[in-house]
């Protein structure tokens, strides 16, 4: 039995080394991932508010500018000028 034991803390002291001589690199790759995953969401969030803006942009009726009414007075001022 003291022998089973024997390889049990081994195996556990060898997976244990074997987990923290990755760790620095697991660290980085998880704050590469989180950079990555913010700056797709700052991209995400800047993509929505020009979205809505066009959309603000769009709803808004455009002004519609009164026609100039052509009457025999402004013929006759236009005519003169010439």
């Amino acid at each position: 039995m003291g022998f089973f034991s024997f390889l049990l803390l081994a195996t556990v002291a060898y997976l244990v080394w074997r987990i923290s001589d990755q760790l620095p690199d697991l660290l980085f790759r998880i704050t590469e991932i989180q950079r990555d995953v913010a700056d797709m969401r700052k991209q995400f969030i800047a993509a929505n508010e020009t979205a809505a803006q066009v959309q603000a942009n769009q709803k808004k009726p455009a002004k519609k500018r009164a026609a100039k009414k052509v009457t025999a007075k402004t013929l006759t001022n236009d005519d003169e000028k010439l």
